[in-house]
């Protein structure tokens, strides 16, 4: 128990570090907020999302990759299987972090689990077939999330940034942006978050309940960008000067929504293993597909998650934010509302995504509406080599470490 609790305070640290700097990155790259307030946002809306959205119950097998029945009388097994995996995880985003890769934290405990599996169990234990999907997913979600940044781009140009008074434009169609986000991330939560707390609304209502809170938003984003006034001053020096003023507010929100669906989507799914441990214990050894998410696991993912942030993520944040193109608050905004809506699209079709994949993917179309020359080109494939590293290191790592706890108590 007393290592389940250490090596899952590791893994969400880990999750901080990498994920939710993602999420954070556009917000920061594009100076709407200072990382100070970044991780005071994480703060807040993460545990919010956890919390209001991130479920009571959560998978003990990350996806049903792997069948447990092999050890049904062995459940010590998999209690060093999901340490090893806890751990594994979190050391190769620790290793990722601190080389600013963004990588998916979904795909280090797969590959993690994997390895446990072969390894403690047999390769006839992992679901070969679920493999595939995630391969797909590392094609899929950056190209939906980069056709949908570069069209958001695209529209931003032409409704704004390319008319006569660029100034005008933007507070007359920013409140249209910020109901689309809105409206995105309630349907995010509606879809995706409320299922384990058994709220199961119809498509129809979903919709209607998103289209209020939409436009709740979108009002409270229009009294906002009333207030903004131009400055000629800033316009002499960068001619969209003022433009990008008004969607400053906008990236607040965008940034609030990003952590509060990240909150929601994924912190259960990161301390899952350390539940499954929990559970095993607890029964005295009775090994479920699913187990009860106790509210003080939820507290220390949250606490592990900001204090990664607030440690470690200024890496990936600077990867995001800067390296990739350079970000201004329409781009970043643009970003951040291609990839809620990509991901609003994969929980209700079912396609295989990763949030990390997504947001890279987003922050790249963004940068091709300026053309290809406004992107770093090794920056991008250094990221595509760590999302293909990725699996494998996540899967030897466990391997190795499950054998060690197991020769240490076994």
């Amino acid at each position: 128990m007393v290592l389940a609790i250490i090596f899952g305070l590791y893994m969400t640290w880990g999750i901080g570090a990498n994920d939710v700097a993602n999420a954070m990155g556009t917000s920061v790259g594009s100076r709407a907020i200072t990382v100070k307030q970044a991780i005071l946002i994480a703060a807040v809306f993460e545990f919010a999302g956890a919390f209001i959205a991130g479920g009571n119950v959560t998978s003990t097998i990350r996806k049903g990759i792997v069948d447990p029945s092999g050890i049904a009388g062995q459940p010590e097994i998999l209690v060093f299987g999901m340490l090893a995996a806890l751990l594994a995880a979190g050391i190769w985003l620790m290793i990722a972090s601190s080389r600013g890769w963004p990588v998916s934290t979904t795909h280090s405990i797969v590959g993690a689990l994997i390895g446990f599996a072969i390894a403690g169990i047999g390769p006839d234990a992992v679901h070969w077939d679920k493999i595939g999907f995630i391969l797909a997913s590392w094609v899929i979600s950056p190209a939906l999330g980069g056709f949908l940044a570069y069209m958001l781009m695209m529209s931003i140009r032409k409704f704004i940034l390319n008319t006569d008074s660029p100034f005008e434009s933007a507070q007359k169609w920013g409140p249209f942006y910020v109901f689309l986000l809105g409206f995105i991330i309630s349907l995010v939560t509606l879809f995706k978050g409320l299922k384990h707390l058994n709220v199961e609304l119809s498509v129809p209502v979903s919709f209607l309940v998103a289209l209020c809170f939409g436009l709740l938003i979108a009002f409270i984003g229009w009294l906002l960008i009333r207030k903004i006034e131009i400055d000629p001053e800033a316009d002499r020096d960068y001619h969209f000067a003022s433009v990008e003023k008004i969607f400053v507010p906008m990236m607040i929100f965008s940034a609030c929504s990003m952590a509060f669906a990240h909150g929601s989507n994924d912190v259960a799914n990161g301390i899952g293993p350390l539940a499954a441990v929990v559970s095993v214990v607890k029964s005295g050894g009775e090994i479920a597909q699913q187990s009860a998410l106790p509210l003080w696991i939820l507290i220390l993912g949250g606490t592990g998650i900001v204090i990664g942030l607030a440690t470690m993520g200024y890496r990936v944040m600077g990867t995001i934010g800067t390296r990739i193109t350079q970000l201004t608050p329409t781009r970043g905004f643009s970003a951040e509302l291609a990839a809620a809506a990509t991901v609003v699209l994969a929980s209700r079709t079912g396609l295989p995504v990763s949030t990390t994949h997504i947001l890279v993917g987003a922050v790249i179309g963004v940068g091709l509406a300026r053309g290809v020359g406004a992107i770093d080109l090794r920056v991008i494939g250094g990221i595509i080599v760590s999302w293909v590293v990725t699996l494998p290191a996540g899967g030897i790592l466990a391997a190795l470490i499950f054998f060690m706890l197991k020769g240490m108590f076994g």
